[in-house]
């Protein structure tokens, strides 16, 4: 895949991912005692409503930073930022780690999974961005090699 291509596919696929993540950290925040909240016993505790809704600034701040290093063709780096956004869907499993997530409403079911779905690709897109990036980065931007030893 061309670097524009990728660019296309990575701007598409954080927009769909912002998008549907504001929707559930929203939901998540507004409606913070409507979510299973794990047992006092618990091995992790329940992150508070202020720590989700400061989290997604957080992992946005990743994605941005992530998208700016894209751009620069800073390929690595924009992938482990793309990486630490990823986390930001990702970490939606742990609704399914609380008994009685899934008697939650469908359509808060729907937009969980799908943030989940939305973490897994931007990491697999960050993976995949990380192991070509030789690549994506044009001849003209790469280091010369250093000159021989005499």
């Amino acid at each position: 895949m061309s670097y524009l291509r990728a660019t296309r596919v990575l701007c598409w696929l954080l927009g769909i991912a912002v998008l549907v993540s504001v929707v559930h950290y929203v939901d998540n925040y507004v409606n913070y005692d409507d979510y299973p909240l794990p047992g006092p016993d618990a091995a992790v505790p329940a992150p508070s409503a202020t720590l989700v809704a400061v989290g997604w600034f957080v992992f946005t701040a990743f994605g941005a930073v992530g998208l700016l290093l894209w751009f620069r063709r800073h390929i690595t780096s924009a992938a482990i930022a793309l990486t630490g956004y990823s986390i930001s869907g990702l970490i939606g499993i742990g609704h399914y780690l609380t008994p009685g997530a899934t008697s939650m409403v469908w359509w808060r079911q729907a937009h969980v999974v799908i943030d989940i779905l939305c973490g897994a690709a931007v990491f697999g897109f960050a993976l995949w961005a990380a192991k070509n990036s030789d690549d994506l980065i044009p001849p003209g931007a790469k280091q010369p090699p250093p000159p021989p030893a005499p």
